[in-house]
């Protein structure tokens, strides 16, 4: 953690709505006149989508049946937490790009499923902000939660996150179902040891439940919209949170728990500026204090 160059990073798994939170935070930042180096996590996968490909032919081929991204076997774990680290005591660190598509890569000259050269972070930047699968993540030889001063989970419950990914991969990517499905299969060991731990690392998750049927993901014919679903916030430490206020400024909200609000999934974007805008107050303040 650090005063003088705050980390903000965001957790979840593809598809679990990790794409709307930062794009609720980069409406503050705009807003609050925040320079935010943003990161994303697969910057700091191990392997380019080829040799991703081959690596995990290889596993499959001595039978290992469980090599994904959600683990740390294709991922650079300590070089994330590096950054985070290093960015926290100077303002600065090494990062690169993954290039999706066609049209991204060819700004860099690159294939697509290839990474940029690393490069420095401008040092004049006031935070930065990691969205990924591992911003909170802890095994036995990294700590990249610890370095961080404000976590965020964003997580569905599991079999709308099922749908999300299989809706997704279906129309976006071109996959077909049995892919998907084994896809899935595969990482679910990884997800269990790697993933779901980093939700308790988290200062607020964020976790969508649909109320609409999901009981059978493989079958949906529709992703159930954020109307069609509440959302629950969980504050790790619910000290100094105006929950009196939370609870007035989102109509048909409740407290679940002494730490859980319960709202509407369609409000999410704005449960998110009432929360976050005043945490982005507060770290800018030390920031200045600090410096």
């Amino acid at each position: 953690m650090s005063a003088r160059h705050p980390v903000i990073a965001i957790t979840g798994s593809s598809g679990a709505g990790t794409t709307t939170v930062t794009t609720t935070f980069q409406q503050i930042f705009r807003r609050e006149g925040v320079k935010a180096a943003i990161v994303y996590g697969d910057a700091f996968h191990r392997y380019d989508r080829d040799d991703m490909r081959a690596r995990m032919e290889e596993a499959q081929g001595k039978g290992e049946t469980h090599f994904s991204h959600f683990g740390p076997e294709a991922n650079l774990f300590e070089e994330l937490e590096t950054l985070f680290r290093v960015y926290g005591k100077t303002g600065t660190g090494k990062v690169r790009k993954y290039l999706h598509e066609e049209e991204e890569a060819a700004q860099h000259q690159q294939k697509p499923g290839t990474f940029t050269p690393w490069e420095d972070i401008p040092s004049d930047t006031d935070m930065l902000f990691y969205e990924g699968l591992h911003g909170a993540i802890v095994t036995e030889t990294v700590n990249v939660a610890q370095h961080a001063d404000l976590l965020i989970g964003v997580v569905p419950v599991i079999n709308l996150e099922w749908v999300q990914k299989l809706h997704r991969d279906k129309m976006v990517r071109g996959y077909t179902q049995e892919a998907i499905v084994d896809t899935m299969l595969r990482r679910m060991p990884d997800y269990i040891n790697y993933i779901c731990p980093q939700f308790s690392q988290t200062h607020v998750n964020f976790q969508r439940v649909p109320t609409v049927d999901t009981s059978n993901p493989f079958v949906a014919r529709d992703v159930p919209s954020p109307d069609e679903s509440m959302l629950i916030i969980r504050f790790r430490n619910p000290r100094g949170i105006d929950f009196p206020y939370l609870l007035s400024m989102l109509p048909d909200s409740f407290m679940s728990r002494p730490n859980t609000i319960v709202c509407p999934g369609g409000k999410m974007p704005l449960a998110m500026q009432l929360i976050f805008t005043p945490m982005i107050w507060q770290l800018m303040d030390r920031k200045k204090r600090a410096s």
